[in-house]
C-alpha cells in the first residue's frame, strides 16, 4: 500500500512566491497581539480517540481496520506546536504513524490564517521506501452567519515515497446546528504530484457534541476515481475523540 500518497504538481514558484508574501504579510499584521499574549504562558491541550478506519485525503491508512489515536497540542500567543500519534497498516511492516506540526494564527478582520508545517514520520517502514515527508500549509478561515468557511493549500517538496513535490488544496465549510448539540461540515479537495495519479475527494459528516470534553463524528469519504484498490473506495467512518 505504498501507493496510498502517490500523485501532479500544478503550482509553480510564482504561486509560491505569492503565499510567502501572504505569510509575511499576515504575520506582521499579528506580531503586537502575539507579544501581549505570550505574557499569559503556554497551555496545553491533550486529546485521545479512535476510528472505524483512519482516512487521510480519501484513502484508508489502516487497510480499512480501525485505529487508535492520541495527541498534545501547546499554544502561546498565536503560536502553536504538537504531536499526534496513530496506527497505521500499509501492508508492508510500517504500523505507526507519528505528526509533528507548529504554527502561527494571526487575524486580519474576520479573517483568521493558519500558517504552519508539518512533519510525517512512521515507524518500522522497509528499508528505501521513504515514507517519512513533510508538508508546508497556508490556510484561512472566515465567520459567514453561523458557519466557518476555509480553505487551504498544502506543499510538499518530497512527497510520501519520493514521488516529487505534491500539492494539496481544500475547500470545507463547517456550521453548529442551533439549540442542538449537533453540526455538520464537509470538505473538497484535490491531491497531486509529481510521480503518479492525481484525485479529487470529497467528505461530509456529522458530529455530536456528548459533552463539552467528548466528540462523536460519522462521515462518508469517497474519492473521484479507486485509483489505489479498496483503500480509496467509498466509506463511511465512525469515530470518538476525548479532549482534556
Amino acid at each position: 500500500m505504498t501507493t496510498r500518497k502517490t500523485f501532479q504538481s500544478q503550482f509553480g514558484p510564482r504561486a509560491m512566491a505569492a503565499i510567502y508574501l501572504g505569510i509575511a504579510l499576515s504575520v506582521t499584521v499579528g506580531a503586537v497581539r502575539a507579544s501581549a499574549e505570550e505574557a499569559a504562558g503556554p497551555s496545553f491541550a491533550f486529546n485521545i480517540g479512535a476510528n472505524t478506519d483512519y482516512v487521510f485525503r480519501g484513502i484508508s491508512q489502516t487497510d480499512e481496520d480501525p485505529s487508535v489515536f492520541g495527541g498534545v497540542d501547546a499554544t502561546l500567543g498565536l503560536g502553536y506546536a504538537g504531536v499526534w500519534v496513530s496506527n497505521v497498516d500499509f501492508g508492508n511492516g510500517t504500523d505507526v504513524e507519528f505528526d509533528l506540526y507548529a504554527g502561527v494564527k494571526p487575524s486580519v478582520g474576520p479573517v483568521t490564517f493558519d500558517l504552519g508545517v508539518i512533519y510525517y514520520g512512521y515507524t518500522d517502514q522497509p528499508s528505501g521506501s521513504n515514507e517519512d515527508y513533510w508538508e508546508g500549509k497556508v490556510a484561512a478561515s472566515v465567520p459567514a452567519g453561523p458557519a466557518t468557511l476555509g480553505a487551504a493549500v498544502y506543499y510538499s517538496p518530497e512527497f510520501f515515497g519520493k514521488t516529487g513535490d505534491a500539492w494539496y488544496y481544500e475547500v470545507n465549510a463547517a456550521l453548529p446546528i442551533p439549540n442542538t448539540k449537533f453540526s455538520v461540515s464537509g470538505a473538497l479537495g484535490h491531491q497531486a504530484v509529481d510521480i503518479g495519479p492525481g484525485y479529487t475527494t470529497w467528505n461530509a459528516g456529522v458530529g455530536y457534541a456528548l459533552t463539552d470534553h467528548i466528540g462523536l463524528d460519522v462521515r462518508y469519504w469517497d474519492t473521484a476515481k479507486d485509483k489505489f484498490g479498496d483503500i480509496s473506495s467509498s466509506r463511511v467512518v465512525g469515530g470518538l475523540k476525548v479532549v482534556f
